[in-house]
């Protein structure tokens, strides 16, 4: 599956600002492998595979639009962007689950505030072991 789908969700095109609309890091694969494996494990674990296809739908929407405005911003594709990497990953997909597990809006904003120091926490964890390249 190394090369499949591999090719970038922005096929390689400029915005109006001459930057590339996402960048070439995220690509049709990261996004179909996480929409169905979120799916299969939320069947996994007694969701519908539904609920988990749509969490992983606005996670995905969270993160491209991060790199969106990371590329307006001029950063470069996997550059660190505190805050900005996390909140929208977190926030979009919580904004469905608020209706479908009637959060409250103190718990969604503890629930990106744990996102936030857990996938800071477990980046670099991966970076030890080899799975990401970079400590965030």
């Amino acid at each position: 599956f190394k090369d499949s789908f591999s090719f970038p969700l922005d096929a390689g095109r400029m915005f109006i600002d001459q930057r590339p609309i996402l960048g070439h890091s995220k690509t049709v694969r990261g996004l179909l492998f996480s929409v169905v494996l979120t799916g299969l494990a939320a069947y996994l674990v007694g969701m519908e595979a539904r609920t988990g296809f749509y969490i992983a739908f606005f996670a995905m929407l969270g993160d491209l639009f991060s790199s969106f405005i990371k590329r307006r911003l001029n950063k470069p594709p996997s550059s660190m962007a505190p805050g900005l990497d996390q909140v929208p990953e977190a926030l979009f997909p919580l904004l469905y689950c608020m209706s479908v597990f009637k959060l409250e809006w103190g718990q969604v904003f503890l629930i990106i505030l744990l996102f936030i120091v857990i996938e800071l926490f477990l980046s670099k964890i991966l970076y030890i072991i080899g799975i990401r390249k970079r400590p965030y």
